[in-house]
């Protein structure tokens, strides 16, 4: 009657542990746009993109904020966990040899000679013992420990790449910011005269006092965007600062916004190649591998288990004659799960049900990171045009204003015409600025997009 229990217990276990379905082939997971499987060849992307711009101060932020930022240490950090801890599950496939020692001294009273005595005795001894990975549980481990590794190598690449581009796009953004508060003081110079002129007039009886309160109004609405420009350009300079893990002081700059160059779009490439570019899908890519062998540790964890084991020592006593003696075992141990409550199968439908999240987490990833491409390619292209009308109406205003003020000093026209002309043209100024900024970030974020020409290590 046992031997029937036993062998149906086992039949059991045997029966609710058939080899885990593999994942889906990770890139066929989602399709890439339809326009991009007729793309041409691939063009490599420079590792150290940002050099592009031309801007040596901007280099240096980049390269202080690879160094520096808390964020790509505390990945650094994750890296080296998930390697110690790679180590530590290969460990567990190796046979476990332990050392055990030990000594005490104690005074008794003799059962027979009901008088006191003095002992002492000691134990000194090896133990090993080494699980045999018949269905392959503890591989398992090993390999989702090893992809968990490459998913935290990829995961700090993809952190260095994003602190990278939030480096350039903000130091972007500020030289944008001081460009805008250049015009803005520009401006109020300008305002600053004409109002002089229109006050000078007013006293000598040429001009209306209402001509004089439309240039006072023009002066201060100035005036009064400068305080905001310059705030917003300390608040970007605070952020720059915090990438480089620096508390908030004076931020280098190089030449100017208008000194910037655009870098040259880079080509697709193939889907394929795209796939391989970003490191966050390959992060993404690594937690579904590890995953999938998780879960095959899961569905074994129902096998049996063969442990062997095995130990020498020797042990001594002063009341013990032919002291000391030599002690040794061999043995070895099936451990067969007949019943656990539903917990192992349970276990492995969590595992089972993680994998299915990390492959939908890889797919998302997947279609995000075309979106993403798109989104850029198409900001590119918008963006140019729109900077192109911007710079050709701020040429046209400029002109106007010339003759408008022209005309109201020969007294052709009202200074409501100069005035309106000089609301336009600071306006198309401040557009032309920031959309010069607008189309240089959307260059870095294509760089981010397409991954910034990260490969994977070796």
């Amino acid at each position: 009657m046992r031997i029937g229990l036993s062998v149906a217990g086992a039949c059991v276990a045997l029966a609710g542990c058939q080899t885990p379905p593999p994942a889906p082939p990770l890139v066929s997971i989602a399709d890439p746009p339809a326009r991009w499987m007729r793309s041409g060849g691939e063009a490599p992307i420079e590792v150290r993109w940002w050099r592009g711009f031309g801007d040596p101060v901007l280099e240096q932020h980049v390269e202080r904020a690879l160094e520096r930022n808390v964020d790509l240490r505390t990945a650094m950090a994750r890296v080296a966990e998930a390697r110690a801890a790679a180590r530590a599950q290969h460990g567990a496939e190796l046979p476990q040899v332990d050392f055990a020692a030990g000594g005490a001294r104690s005074r008794s009273i003799s059962e027979v000679l009901l008088r006191p005595y003095l002992s002492t005795g000691w134990r000194a001894e090896f133990e090993a013992s080494w699980e045999i990975d018949l269905r392959g549980r503890l591989a398992a481990l090993s390999a989702a420990s090893d992809a968990s590794l490459e998913a935290s190598r990829a995961a700090r690449d993809a952190t260095a790449l994003a602190v990278a581009s939030a480096t350039a796009a903000t130091y972007i953004n500020l030289l944008a910011l001081d460009e805008r508060l250049a015009i803005a003081r520009r401006t109020l110079d300008a305002r600053s005269a004409a109002l002089q002129v229109a006050r000078s007039r007013q006293q000598s009886g040429h001009t209306s006092a209402f001509e004089l309160a439309q240039a006072q109004a023009e002066y201060s609405a100035t005036a009064g965007a400068i305080p905001q420009l310059e705030l917003a350009a300390e608040r970007q300079a605070h952020a720059l600062g915090a990438l480089l893990d620096e508390t908030p002081a004076e931020i280098a700059r190089g030449s100017g916004l208008a000194a910037l160059a655009a870098p040259t779009v880079p080509a697709l490439g193939v889907p394929s190649s795209l796939l391989r570019r970003r490191p966050d899908i390959a992060a993404a890519e690594s937690q579904v591998v590890a995953s999938d062998a998780q879960f095959a540790a899961a569905r074994a964890q129902m096998l049996p288990a063969v442990q062997l084991s095995a130990s020498l020592g020797r042990v001594g006593s002063t009341v013990l004659r032919g002291d000391p003696f030599t002690l040794w075992s061999v043995g070895a141990g099936l451990l067969a799960p007949i019943f656990h409550g539903g917990r192992l199968q349970a276990q492995a439908d969590v595992a089972s049900s993680r994998r299915d999240e990390a492959i939908l987490a890889y797919r998302k990833t997947v279609v995000t990171a075309f979106v993403e491409v798109e989104d850029q390619l198409a900001a590119l292209a918008h963006l140019e045009e729109q900077s192109r009308q911007a710079e050709a109406e701020r040429a046209a205003v400029a002109e106007a204003l010339r003759i408008a003020h022209n005309r109201y000093r020969e007294g052709y026209a009202s200074y409501l015409e100069e005035i309106d002309a000089q609301r336009t043209l600071f306006s198309a100024e401040q557009t032309v600025a920031q959309l010069r900024a607008d189309v240089l970030t959307a260059h870095v974020n294509l760089y981010r997009a397409l991954g910034g020409g990260w490969t994977a290590e070796p």
